[in-house]
């Protein structure tokens, strides 16, 4: 591993950490795709929308789904 890709990992360790301390719940790939869009100019705070939407409609489908398994008899 190069010097450079070195120093990536050990950032994106770092950043892992910071985020677990935080209770964010990204695992570390989630982390590091982050990362590179907001490196290729994505603004975070669009970001942080999409992620919260996605965690929204995923509770939500969750949900329907226990839901529709239930039966009342």
């Amino acid at each position: 591993m190069s010097g450079g890709d070195q120093r990536s990992a050990e950032a994106l360790d770092v950043l892992h950490e910071i985020s677990g301390l935080l209770n964010t719940g990204l695992d570390k790939n989630s982390l590091s795709i982050l990362v590179q869009l907001c490196e290729m100019g994505v603004n975070p705070g669009a970001l942080i929308h999409v992620v919260q939407e996605l965690r929204r409609e995923g509770a939500a489908r969750a949900e329907e789904s226990v839901a529709g398994g239930l039966t009342l008899d």
